[in-house]
This record gives C-alpha cells, structure tokens and sequence, in this order.
C-alpha cells in the first residue's frame, strides 16, 4: 500500500487527538517489544488521529539511532493502516538525516525533527538543518520548536516556501505572541501541533489560535478521559475543560512538577497505576517514588470507571 502524501498526513493530524506512546522496557531497559506492541493495538483501539512513535514521551533522548528504527517499525505494524505513524529525528544534522531515512525504511509517514543536540543555534542555521531534513526525503516533516531550536515566524514562513514536504509546526514553548504570529504569517499551510508538557492545559485558548489538536502524553493511561478532553475544547465547552482541569489536570501536574524530568516519568507511573505497567524510565530519568505513584494511583481512580 503506498504512503499518503504529506499533505494527506497533515490533513488527517488536524482532526483529532494525536497519541505519543511510551517506550516499554524490561527491569533491564532493554525494550519490550512485545509489550510495546501489545499497548499500541490497545491505544489503536480508542481512534487517534495520528501516532508519535519513540517521540518525547517515548524517551527518544534515551534510544540508540538503531532503537528508534525498530520501536517505529513495531508501531507502523501494529498500528491501523488508516492513522499515520511519524517517526522522530533529531541530534546534528547528519544523524537527523540518517534517522530521517531509517523512518522510510521502517514504513513512518511522517516525521517530527526534535531539536539539535546540546548546541544553541541561531536562525540561519536552524533553517539550514531543517531544509538538509527536508531534502532527504519524500515524507512530511513537522518541526519541533523548543528548547534550543526555537523557530521564528519569518523563519518558518521561508522554510514553507523552499520546503514542500513541510507540513506542520509542534509548540513547545507557550508563546502566545509567536505562535499567533506563525498562524497569521501562514494560516492553514501547516499543521499545528500542542507540544507543551501536559497540553491540556493550554489546549483552549491554544485553539483559538489555530493549533487543532495537541500531543497528549495522557492518552497513554487514561484515554477515554484524554478524549472526553479533547472533544469539549473542540466545543469549546469551557464549563467541562474547566471541569477536568480541577478534577484531574492541575492536580496531576502539581505531582508532575514535583521534580524535573517527571513529566515523562509520570506518563509510566500511570501506565503502572492502571496495571499496565511499561516497565521503568531510563536515566537522565528517575521513576516517580512510592508515595508519587500512590497520589496518582487515587486521582486516577477518582475518574469514571471508563476513563482508566
């Protein structure tokens, strides 16, 4: 069966909730890949609108080059053929190509271009390493600005221009200034994407900005829930998004924001609070403790039975 065009892939990414799925691994870290597998056929089940293989929190910063190629092979084989799998690039410009040209091999739709490793860049050469990107390949590419790879409206604007298989923005950095001023340099000609940790939070006023649809690392262990969400800020239903934010949001932030890193840490807490467990965190990483895991164990059990 042959790829969707970019353009196809950004279209189906705008209209619904994209799932980020952790990477499973055993007591070792070695990966799971049958656990892995296992969990991306259930998350199919609930209908995402795409699927970030090995992204952010998938632990990318903590998978070898050759990991990252056999964790999105497992996902393009298990996931529905109808919902797009991007895969994740990153580091120097070099290894983001040969990653780049591992997402082909492994059957990836898409891909999104993490930021360069460890250095700080200005804008000329930010946009030199995107459209070094770009150039390897036929799939859709979708920039990731955070951290040290904070993109410009203008310099977004060029690399629309010189670079058709660009095909959408992901948000981490919660300007509202400089993502109005992309949206309004660029309208619908990308695909805009909530990158932010716990992108709920921001997803209301985020919309009326343009940005459809947003990464939610809480897909992961209470979906129903992450798409209940998703569904009244479409609706812009502020009464229930106001709702969920007290109920479940901001209080799982507060245990979130308890040390650094465990914004990733908490989403495998979770998948443990649940019993289904994804095995622990690689290091930089550190696992939430046991009295972390049983503070989120009750907040999720205070859900409607169908959201766990």
């Amino acid at each position: 069966m042959s790829r969707p065009s970019p353009q196809e892939v950004a279209k189906q990414l705008s209209s619904g909730l994209l799932s980020f799925p952790v990477t499973h691994f055993r007591d070792d870290h070695s990966f799971d890949e049958a656990a892995y597998r296992e969990n991306i056929g259930w998350l199919s089940q609930y209908g995402p609108a795409g699927l970030f293989a090995a992204g952010g929190t998938g632990e990318f910063f903590s998978l070898t080059p050759a990991e990252v190629e056999t964790v999105v092979a497992a996902a393009v084989q298990e996931t529905p053929a109808d919902v797009p799998v991007i895969a994740p690039a990153g580091y120097g410009t070099a290894i983001a190509v040969e990653m780049t040209h591992a997402a082909e091999r492994a059957g990836a739709h898409g891909v999104l271009l993490l930021p360069p490793y460890l250095t700080e860049s200005d804008q000329e050469g930010l946009a030199a390493h995107v459209r070094a990107v770009c150039a390897a390949t036929e799939l859709g590419v979708i920039l990731y600005s955070r951290a040290n790879a904070v993109y410009s409206d203008t310099t977004v604007a060029a690399l629309a221009e010189s670079c058709p298989n660009l095909i959408g923005f992901k948000d981490g950095v919660g300007s509202i200034e400089k993502m109005t001023r992309i949206h309004s340099r660029l309208g619908d000609r990308l695909a805009y994407v909530g990158g932010l940790p716990t992108a709920e939070t921001f997803a209301l006023p985020y919309l009326e900005m343009g940005v459809t649809t947003y990464s939610s690392a809480m897909y992961n262990f209470v979906p129903q829930f992450a798409l209940d969400f998703y569904g009244a800020v479409r609706r812009r239903d502020h009464a229930t998004v106001q709702q969920y934010l007290n109920d479940f949001v901001l209080p799982y932030c507060d245990i979130r924001d308890r040390r650094a890193g465990y914004a990733v840490s908490i989403v495998k807490a979770g998948m443990k609070a649940i019993g289904r467990s994804a095995g622990p965190v690689r290091s930089p990483l550190v696992d939430l403790d046991e009295d972390e895991l049983g503070m989120l164990t009750e907040l999720i059990k205070g859900l409607p039975d169908s959201n766990a």
